[in-house]
C-alpha cells in the first residue's frame, strides 16, 4: 500500500519521532539532563520530538513546569520541530492551553481525547473542533482509549479530517480496520503510537511513529523507520527483529520506568519518576541493561 503524503499546502509529521521522558532530580525537573537528552536525540537521527506527553509524566506536571519543560526541548531541539502534547477534560482551560502554547515556535499540538469524562462521538466532535480552532498550529488527534477510557470512532476520524487544522493521528487505537480505513482516507497521516505496532502500521500505509522507546537505541529504531518509509520490508524486518525484545520489556511494567531505568544505567539522568509512578523493578532493569548491551554489539 502506498504512504500517505501530505499536499503542498499542508505540513508533513512522517519520520520518527520520540515521545520524551521528564528527567528529574531530587523531585525538581531537571533541565540540564533534558537539554542534553534532546541533543542526542537530534544527533541520533530523529525526526522531531513530543514533550509533555504520557511518557514524560505530563499529569505530575503543573503548567509552569510544563512550559519550562517544552522552552528548554525548543532551546536544544537544534531546529528540529516540536510537538507539545495536551490533556485534560476541562474544555475551557483545554482551549485556553492551546492558545497559549500557540505562541510558542510548535510544529503542532498532540491533543489527546478527554479523560475520565467519556463523552459522545458528538462530545468528541465538539472538544477536538474547540481545540482545533483555538490553536494557530496543527493539531494530531491522540486516540489511546485505554487511557481517556474513551475510543474516537472510524466516522468521528474522518469526520475531524475535515477541520484544516487536524492534520494527523497517533494511533494507539487498538483497531487495526480503523487504522486502515484512516490510512485509505489519505487525508491525516497516521503514526502509530503504540511502539510494538512500527512494523504493521508502516507497512500498511502509516507514515511514522511517535514511540517512548525511541530515547534509548535511538539510531536503530530511525534506520527502522527509513527503511520502511523506503519500502526495504527484507532490511526493515530484519531490524525490527532485533528491536522487538527491547520493546516488549520496556513495557513490561509501567511506562516511563523501565525507558527511565536504562537511561541512568546510561548516565544521562536519574532513575527518579513522580509519584504515583514509580521506578523499573531490579530484575527488569537488570534484563533490559543485558539486552541493551547484545543491541549495542557490532
Amino acid at each position: 500500500m502506498p504512504q500517505q503524503q501530505p499536499s503542498p499546502d499542508t505540513p508533513d509529521f512522517s519520520g520518527f519521532w520520540v515521545a520524551l521522558v521528564t528527567p528529574f532530580r531530587d523531585g525538581a525537573v531537571d533541565h540540564t539532563a533534558l537539554a542534553a537528552l534532546v541533543r542526542r536525540l537530534a544527533d541520533d537521527g530523529v525526526t522531531g520530538f513530543v514533550p509533555c506527553g504520557s511518557t514524560g509524566e505530563a499529569a505530575a506536571l503543573d503548567e509552569t513546569e510544563q512550559l519550562a519543560v517544552l522552552d528548554t526541548v525548543l532551546g536544544a531541539a537544534g531546529g528540529l520541530p516540536v510537538v507539545m502534547g495536551i490533556s485534560g477534560y476541562h474544555l475551557g482551560k483545554a482551549t485556553a492551553w492551546a492558545r497559549r502554547l500557540s505562541e510558542r515556535p510548535l510544529a503542532g499540538l498532540l491533543v489527546a481525547a478527554p479523560h475520565y469524562v467519556r463523552p459522545s462521538q458528538a462530545g468528541l466532535l465538539e472538544w477536538f473542533h474547540a481545540i482545533a480552532d483555538a490553536s494557530s498550529v496543527p493539531v494530531l488527534v491522540y486516540d489511546i482509549p485505554y487511557r481517556t477510557g474513551v475510543s474516537i470512532a472510524r466516522e468521528t476520524l474522518l469526520a475531524l479530517a475535515e477541520h484544516p487544522r487536524i492534520r494527523g493521528i497517533k494511533d494507539c487505537g487498538g483497531d487495526m480496520a480503523k487504522t486502515r480505513a484512516v490510512i485509505a482516507d489519505g487525508r491525516l497521516q497516521v503514526l502509530t503510537g503504540e511502539d510494538h505496532q512500527i512494523f504493521g502500521t508502516m507497512a500498511e500505509g502509516g507514515v511514522g511513529a511517535i514511540a517512548a522507546s525511541g530515547n534509548v537505541q535511538t539510531r536503530r529504531f530511525v534506520q527502522l523507520v527509513k527503511l520502511l518509509a523506503a519500502n526495504r520490508l527484507a532490511e526493515a524486518r530484519a531490524e525490527w527483529q532485533a528491536l522487538q525484545p527491547l520493546v516488549e520489556l520496556l513495557f513490561a511494567e509501567p511506562n516511563p520506568g523501565p525507558v527511565k531505568a536504562l537511561l541512568a544505567h546510561a548516565g544521562e539522568m536519574r532513575d527518579e519518576l513522580r509519584s504515583p509512578m514509580t521506578r523499573a523493578s531490579d530484575s527488569l532493569r537488570e534484563r533490559l541493561v543485558a539486552l541493551d548491551a547484545r543491541l549495542n554489539r557490532p
